[in-house]
């Protein structure tokens, strides 16, 4: 087929995609951006279902600024179901300077503060605050991490919230690094409001395999993504090999939420695409 013919045809099939979702379309798994306060009305506008807040960037505001956040979230009709960036880098969660009761008065604000905007479930990512100090056995590490997960489960259900571990790459920490790993201690702290969550660029970046989401499928409860080129909006299907990750998605019938957590030159015009590519992406249909 000639270049241009092919341009145009894919230029037919994308405006038909921004139109409306193909017969039989999987309508039931949101598209959010994970942003902080500041670009609430650039997600909304750009047609994300729902935004993912930084916990951290909520918990320090002052409790007047709170109510004036929490009164502007309302009056712009946005969903806050899920919020990410937990715990600030200072305070540990490993290594000998833990401060348990330092923890739990941060986590209770928090979580009082994040059941006030619906919140659902909070994404358990801080890289900082877990990394272990060097030196520091890592066995006990991942003791300490299933105390915190077991000491935090309780109030975060008292907010009918749900805390879910992210696994990051090696470069942001040095403990659970892999969604393997994360199930681990899911498994460990063996609590229904302690679960997995997924980043496909993560993911892409330890190389590990995607089977795992079949076998975590019963702890899998979010998702984050991005092009694992330059962590940057996801906007074509052939930018990366996404098809086994998202087969395996379709496979255990997730349907639940994806934020995308990137970086974009201009979220105006790349926030359609994204949408409209995930979406596609959990449709049977599609592929």
């Amino acid at each position: 087929m000639p270049r241009g013919v092919a341009v145009s045809a894919g230029a037919a099939v994308f405006a038909a995609l921004l139109l409306g979702h193909p017969a039989g379309q999987d309508r039931h798994v949101q598209v959010g951006l994970c942003t902080p306060l500041k670009g609430i009305e650039d997600a909304r506008a750009a047609g994300f279902d729902y935004v993912e807040l930084g916990t951290s960037e909520i918990a320090a505001l002052s409790d007047a600024d709170f109510e004036s956040a929490r009164a502007r979230v309302r009056q712009l009709g946005a969903a806050v179901p899920v919020t990410n960036l937990f715990l600030p880098a200072t305070l540990k969660v490993t290594g000998g300077d833990v401060n348990q009761e330092e923890q739990l008065r941060y986590v209770r604000r928090a979580f009082a503060r994040l059941g006030r905007l619906g919140t659902q479930i909070v994404v358990f990512g801080s890289g900082g605050a877990r990394r272990v100090p060097e030196g520091f056995s890592k066995d006990e590490a991942f003791k300490q991490l299933v105390e915190f997960g077991r000491r935090v489960a309780p109030d975060a259900r008292a907010h009918n919230i749900t805390v879910a571990v992210e696994p990051l790459r090696r470069q942001e920490t040095n403990i659970i690094n892999s969604a393997a790993e994360g199930l681990a201690l899911v498994t460990a702290v063996n609590d229904p409001n302690f679960q997995l969550m997924i980043d496909f660029y993560h993911l892409a970046s330890e190389q590990e395999d995607p089977e795992i989401v079949v076998t975590a499928r019963d702890h899998l409860v979010h998702l984050h993504m991005a092009n694992p080129k330059g962590r940057v909006f996801p906007l074509a299907w052939d930018e990366y090999d996404y098809a086994p990750f998202f087969a395996k998605l379709r496979a255990i019938g997730y349907d639940k939420r994806i934020s995308v957590e990137a970086s974009a030159k201009d979220v105006a015009a790349e926030a359609p695409r994204a949408i409209v590519l995930l979406r596609r992406a959990f449709d049977p249909a599609s592929r």
